[in-house]
């Protein structure tokens, strides 16, 4: 890519073993399924996302030495987004292992191979001091994280952390070098959890339950100038410092895999940020509308939607 690119996603990159069967098996049980393999990584996947609505995106990662990171390579650029891979010798490509059941849910098993060998000097300063918005996540080196994170933050940019998969070795001081953080809802009970001063166990029945300006409170606590907690087929809720809002999900979505939609959000929500330097609301629609289009279709990277596609199903949405 030879123009300077808006949005640098920093994060891993997988190879997908995705098994799709009628239901999940039970505990000691066998079952068949159709397997198909793809390129994954939140990391990949958000750049993806962000790239293929025509904002100029940037991925940084790491990979083994292996037949896969010439794939990679081969597939950026015909998807004409930068690629910066580092590529670690002695370690595999990771590995994500993936089941999907009749309705498009998923379970996930993470391998994360090369992705935990991702260092510092693998990501190039240059590339994150001359972007508009800097995207991570928490499937890779956590301490390349953290140092993406406060060099962005250093340089003036905007920062994104999607902290997914949630760790134990995540630490909140992370938090202050983050100006959007997307949780979903696990996610985001758990970082309630790690909150100070928080005295009972939040649940998912419970956040479901839960009054927009209590949530709107909760949220606050973590002292990042905006979160956005996915909230699955219900949509997202934002929180502001001034203000909140309540985003549902588009309707009438043909479910196929929901695989890599939180990672279509992240990606067209970075996108949007770009498109609408300090809309909030405008960059989650955005997001919204990927993460919609994105499940319609098998696979996490390949299930992301065209610029062209994302256009005509916007127009749809707004004239209905």
């Amino acid at each position: 890519m030879s123009s300077t690119p808006h949005v640098v996603v920093v994060g891993s990159i997988m190879q997908d073993l995705t098994f799709t069967c009628d239901e999940f098996p039970r505990g000691g049980q066998t079952i068949m399924a159709r397997l198909a393999t793809g390129q994954g990584g939140k990391g990949s996947n958000q750049a993806i996302a962000c790239g293929r609505t025509g904002v100029r995106t940037a991925f940084v990662g790491a990979m083994g030495r292996d037949a896969f990171a010439d794939q990679v390579a081969a597939f950026y650029r015909r998807e004409k987004i930068g690629c910066h891979l580092a590529l670690k010798p002695g370690q595999a490509t990771g590995t994500a292992v993936i089941l999907i059941n009749k309705e498009g849910q998923n379970q996930i098993v993470i391998e994360p191979g090369a992705n935990a060998r991702l260092a510092p000097a693998d990501v190039p300063r240059a590339l994150l001091a001359g972007a508009k918005v800097v995207v991570t996540q928490l499937e890779s080196n956590l301490a390349t994280t953290a140092h993406v994170l406060r060099t962005a933050r250093a340089a003036g940019v905007t920062t994104i952390l999607n902290p997914a998969p949630m760790r134990a070795d995540f630490a909140p001081v992370l938090l202050r070098y983050v100006d959007v953080l997307i949780p979903n809802e696990s996610e985001f009970i758990t970082l309630v959890r790690g909150l100070p001063g928080i005295r009972r166990r939040l649940n998912e029945p419970e956040l479901h339950a839960m009054a927009w300006d209590a949530l709107h409170a909760l949220c606050r606590k973590f002292n990042v100038p905006t979160v956005i907690v996915t909230l699955g087929s219900r949509g997202c809720f934002i929180s502001m410092p001034d203000r909140h809002l309540f985003m549902p999900a588009h309707r009438g979505i043909r479910v196929v895999d929901t695989t890599g939609a939180g990672d279509a959000f992240c990606g067209g929500f970075a996108a949007g940020l770009v498109r609408y330097p300090g809309r909030i609301a405008e960059a989650a629609r955005l997001g919204t509308a990927v993460a919609a289009l994105s499940i319609t279709k098998p696979g996490a990277a390949f299930a992301m939607p065209h610029q062209v596609e994302l256009r005509r199903f916007l127009q749809k949405a707004k004239a209905a």
